[in-house]
């Protein structure tokens, strides 16, 4: 399976490239916000304050997605053995519907996915309809989760 020390690189090369781009996005905005250009021309012109609302908000991103890499970075990597349960820090491979996934539990930061040595992990958190769901088994185990487009059947094919 997947090594956890490579997928934890991929993921905080993929937050830093996000984070590179907002920052220079963030920098747009905010001259864009000062510029002569945007003084308002008359009572209801609001070009610099929406651009400083942006600026703002892309800032605001910037902070999460700095808190997100460090959390990585610092991440504990727990060895899970035969038997053991998936808890935070487990990257599981499920089945579903004939397909292989794998998905990779942390506290915070789910929604993101990279692809490592031809591998697409999706991460989750245990809020998550599926990482609730998946707390606690084991390999072997089936969880069904409801969904729109009906109900959706996973087995845990492992746990490390």
């Amino acid at each position: 399976m997947l090594q956890k020390q490579k997928l934890v690189a991929a993921i905080v090369r993929k937050l830093e490239e996000e984070l590179a781009v907002l920052v220079r996005a963030a920098q747009a905005a905010r001259d864009a916000a000062t510029h002569e250009e945007s003084k308002p021309e008359d009572q209801h012109d609001t070009r610099g304050i929406e651009a400083s609302y942006l600026a703002g908000a892309q800032a605001a991103r910037a902070g999460e997605l700095k808190q997100l890499i460090s959390m990585y970075k610092f991440l504990p990597l727990r060895a899970f053995r035969a038997g053991d349960a998936v808890a935070a820090g487990a990257l599981v491979e499920l089945e579903a519907e004939g397909k292989r996934q794998f998905y990779f539990l942390v506290g915070q930061g789910g929604g993101l996915s990279v692809a490592v040595e031809g591998l697409v992990v999706q991460v989750i958190t245990p809020r998550a309809p599926l990482g609730e769901a998946l707390q606690g088994k084991v390999e072997g185990d089936v969880i069904e989760l409801e969904s729109p487009n009906g109900a959706r059947e996973y087995e845990v094919l492992g746990v490390s």
